[in-house]
């Protein structure tokens, strides 16, 4: 095909002018690196889209999870953010805050964001690192640990024989439930029963993990909340690493990378710290980069 027939297909526009529509950005968020990490669009101005209408077009993008900014309720927050999966609305999660923070932060300008989420505010500090690339840490909501019922059903699913450490479940919006596996290879050969797993319960995550020292492997599997495996998960990165800490695997206060998403080809790398004691956990902090490559609008009207 000649040069003269690619400009004139790169000029096509059937749709008209496309900025005039429901406006959007996409950043691949836990990587610098564009087409890596995990996908996630940031709706840049939700006002009067209904629940409904949000899902939709949440479950037309088909990403990990979308982003619909609002004004915040209160004076606490910079904005609102909602957070939609194909299937259903979180409270919180952990890469579309930082990735949400980043846009934030290069719109208006401020090195820090406080983003109004369902599970409370968060707080974000950022550093641009380049044009495109942003790099923020995030104070989670401290989560909640729980003994898990149902730990033969889930390791049945997961072809595995037991855990290295208690299957534990830990909510700080989402509901995580952690299985330490013998080595990073058996984390790379896993292959759930989806099926099974997702009749473990709606709005579980899945997460599998090996390493040591400060470097682990982890995997995140939520087919109940449509995401089979995700590419990186800021919301359970945190309390995978309190779960370290907890079980003398890490120092309280040591960060941690953690590295998902190869086995889907879409690699990541999360950073965590949680601070204080087993008697008092006093914050429990995620970190990453995030990079924009694309924008775009829906124009249904």
């Amino acid at each position: 095909m000649s040069d003269q027939a690619i400009e004139r297909l790169a000029a096509y526009a059937p749709l008209g002018d496309a900025a005039s529509g429901l406006r959007y950005l996409l950043l691949d968020v836990f990587s610098s690196k564009p087409l890596e990490g995990n996908q996630l669009a940031v709706v840049l101005d939700g006002r009067g889209l209904e629940d409904a209408r949000m899902q939709a077009l949440a479950r037309e993008l088909n990403l990990s999870e979308t982003v619909f900014l609002l004004p915040a309720d209160g004076d606490e927050s910079d904005v609102r953010a909602r957070i939609f999966t194909p299937a259903a609305e979180l409270p919180f999660a952990g890469h579309p805050v930082l990735g949400t923070a980043a846009v934030v932060s290069r719109a208006l300008a401020l090195p820090a964001v406080t983003l109004e989420t369902g599970a409370g505010p968060v707080p974000v500090e950022v550093q641009e690192r380049g044009a495109r690339v942003s790099f923020g840490w995030m104070r989670q909501p401290l989560p909640r640990p729980s003994a898990f019922d149902q730990e033969a059903a889930l390791l049945g699913a997961l072809g595995l024989e037991a855990s290295a450490l208690p299957v534990t479940a830990y909510e700080n919006g989402p509901r995580h439930i952690y299985v330490a596996v013998q080595d990073e290879a058996a984390v790379a050969a896993l292959r759930p029963d989806f099926g099974a797993l997702a009749r473990l319960g709606e709005g579980i995550g899945v997460n599998c993990f090996a390493g040591a020292g400060s470097s682990f492997k982890s995997r995140m599997f939520a087919p109940a909340l449509g995401v089979p495996e995700d590419p990186a998960t800021g919301s359970a990165a945190g309390p995978l690493a309190l779960h370290l800490a907890r079980h003398g695997r890490i120092a309280y206060g040591q960060e941690i990378e953690i590295r998902q998403g190869a086995e889907i080809g879409r690699p990541s790398l999360l950073h965590a710290r949680v601070r204080g004691s087993d008697e008092e956990l006093e914050a429990v902090e995620v970190g990453g980069a995030a990079v924009l490559v694309a924008a775009g609008a829906f124009v249904l009207d």
